[in-house]
């Protein structure tokens, strides 16, 4: 008998399961990789055409992204894992808001396919994607530890020189 709680599907992908990540993968597919660029290997999708729009495309694009989220979750993916997750969306969500370069950045990251990639690590290899995406999560928390601490160093020393400016 298995100790998860009742609410959580297996990790494993059942069969009845199996049609949903079918369809993320489509989903994904559509998002990031459903055009090619004639006559180069490159490849985008709805999520960097629908960013061109500007400000409602990024947010329509975050929500798209976010039910592939959601339902890596249902198919019980852990917090870790889905935490990853949110994260890929939140970093092409807000380099996505930056004029041309964010819609070049959408064509780069395509978010939907690392998620799917993490959803099926952990469909495979529940073990190994809990602890990985606990590592990425640690290091990117660490990240922005780093950042936030060098852009307060950096508002102190503006501050400084401003003040020795004016003396």
């Amino acid at each position: 008998m298995s100790n998860r709680p009742a609410s959580r599907p297996p990790a494993l992908v059942g069969i009845h399961e199996a049609p949903q990540v079918e369809r993320l993968r489509t989903m994904s597919r559509l998002l990031d990789n459903a055009f090619t660029i004639p006559g180069t290997r490159f490849r985008f999708g709805l999520d960097a055409l629908i960013g061109l729009v500007p400000g409602l495309g990024d947010a329509a694009g975050a929500l798209f992204s976010g039910y592939v989220v959601l339902q890596a979750s249902r198919l019980g993916a852990p917090k870790s894992v889905v935490s990853r997750m949110i994260a890929n969306v939140a970093i092409d969500t807000v380099v996505g808001w930056v004029p041309l370069l964010g819609d070049l950045f959408d064509v780069a990251w395509k978010s939907n396919t690392r998620n799917m990639a993490l959803l099926e690590q952990h469909l495979s290899q529940p073990a190994a994607a809990r602890t990985g995406s606990r590592g990425t999560l640690i290091l990117l928390g660490g990240i922005l530890l780093v950042f936030f601490a060098g852009t307060i160093a950096l508002g102190v020393l503006v501050t400084k020189l401003v003040l020795d400016l004016l003396r």
